[in-house]
């Protein structure tokens, strides 16, 4: 079974490497006609979207479309904008050693990518880096999570059915197709999941000597003290870490609550939690992915330190949005990212000390700060290293195309969104034209004491 898994991706890997030779892909027309069809394709496959995803973990058309097809389409139309100025060769400045002369930097395509999906967000975590390959000159291959199997199908069905293989190709199946895939050589490959998963990524890509962009995640932090406006901390910080049923990997990981408005803040919460109605049947709410995230999630549940929520129902694969308070650095539940709704709350009573913690811990994908104190935001950027965040906000960070969305350390290596996949995805070629005339012969042999004299003001 496994060798045919082999053979097959071989052939499409094979095909796509010979098409990208034919130099089709470098033409910005061909890239646009492309990244126009799989929007046209998008819009009008939407329903059949919404009923997978919702087939998956009942997520809502509303949730879809937010957190997942707008980003997909917005990528797109970026694109078909910026796409002439940003592989237009960048003309830069010439040193003095080499004029008479000018220096420019072209962005050539890779050539065959492949893009490993992850299941929390299965359309936009799949199809984004895809179209930011596209869009660079690329042929793809990408492997939609199979965790998330309804949405993997949808995706492969409408890629295969509407792109040709040898530039566009969804693969469909599970851990031994994704580990055959990697035994193959690529140009890049590009994968969000876990960091376990993401060592093994690397490891395989290693042996071919293949780039790679790692998309992994943390127990990013959500830190607020007494100078900010608690109120709206509260409903962001319910809004970010509840979204998707926490199953975010830039969700507030565990909140880090100033001791003097602790009691203050958590009502908030509680407010924001019942207000927002996460009931099991609720629209706005999903469920668990599956059993075994399921099971790992209710063991992070200590009954003892619940100060809010902590119910489920594993038929529904539903858990309570649910608060933990009197926790420890040490508790199970700190140990790795929780991706659930699950919200630990640890109090301090010194802004630096706190932030010197944190530090000193793995660094996070992302991390998000609460307050008017500028003073503390200085502290929180210049000592805190993660991925990317907010200051009075969280998660809504990826919405800003002008951002580069990456990790750092554990949480990952590289990045993409707007003009930051572009690059992602294209090797930045140095070319510097000389004109034949007009050459001092100082560097060439023989040499001299004045040779060398000329040479030190020079360079």
């Amino acid at each position: 079974m496994k060798k045919s898994y082999h053979m097959e991706i071989e052939k499409i890997v094979q095909n796509q490497r010979e098409f990208f030779k034919t130099q089709q892909t470098r033409s910005l027309a061909f890239r646009k006609m492309y990244l126009e069809k799989l929007k046209n394709l998008i819009i009008s496959n939407e329903d059949t979207l919404y009923e997978a995803i919702h087939k998956d973990f009942g997520k809502s058309k509303f949730d879809t479309f937010t957190t997942e097809i707008s980003f997909i389409l917005n990528d797109i139309d970026y694109y078909l904008k910026n796409l002439k100025s940003l592989a237009k060769p960048k003309k830069v400045s010439t040193n003095l050693v080499n004029q008479l002369g000018n220096s420019k930097i072209y962005s050539d395509p890779l050539g065959c990518i492949l893009v490993i999906g992850a299941w929390n967000y299965p359309y936009q975590l799949s199809l984004s880096p895809i179209i930011a390959a596209i869009a660079a000159g690329n042929c793809c291959i990408v492997k939609p999570s199979e965790i998330a199997e309804n949405t993997m199908k949808v995706m492969c069905k409408i890629i295969n059915e509407n792109f040709p293989s040898e530039y566009l190709y969804a693969y469909e199946g599970g851990i031994d197709e994704t580990t055959e895939l990697l035994t193959i050589k690529f140009d890049k490959i590009f994968f969000t999941g876990s960091t376990k998963v993401g060592k093994i990524v690397y490891k395989a890509a290693a042996e071919h000597l293949t780039p790679v962009v790692l998309e992994l995640g943390g127990k990013s932090p959500a830190i607020v003290t007494k100078e900010a406006h608690l109120e709206t901390a509260a409903k962001r910080i319910v809004w970010g870490k509840f979204l998707n049923a926490g199953q975010t990997c830039v969700a507030p990981d565990y909140l880090l609550i100033e001791e003097s408005v602790q009691e203050q803040f958590l009502e908030m919460l509680r407010k924001y939690i019942k207000e927002f109605q996460y009931t099991p049947d609720a629209d706005q709410y999903t469920r668990i992915i599956n059993t075994r995230n399921f099971q790992r999630l209710i063991k992070l549940i200590d009954n003892e330190k619940v100060y809010f929520g902590g119910h489920y129902d594993e038929e529904k694969l539903y858990i309570e949005p649910t608060i933990m308070t009197q926790i420890d650095w040490e508790d199970s539940v700190m140990e790795e990212e929780i991706f659930g709704p699950i919200l630990p709350v640890i109090s301090f009573k010194n802004f630096n000390m706190m932030i010197n913690i944190v530090a000193g811990h793995e660094k996070p994908l992302a991390a998000y700060l609460f307050t008017h104190n500028s003073e503390e935001k200085e502290i929180f950027t210049r000592k805190l290293s993660f991925g990317g965040g907010c200051i009075n906000d969280c998660v809504m960070h990826l919405s800003n195309d002008n951002l580069p969305f990456g990790g750092v350390g554990n949480s990952g290596i590289g990045n993409y969104h707007g003009k930051y996949g572009f690059e992602t995805f294209s090797h930045q070629k140095s070319i510097l034209e000389k004109t034949t005339w007009g050459e001092p012969n100082i560097k060439y042999p023989p040499y001299s004491e004045k040779k060398l004299s000329w040479i030190k003001k020079l360079l």
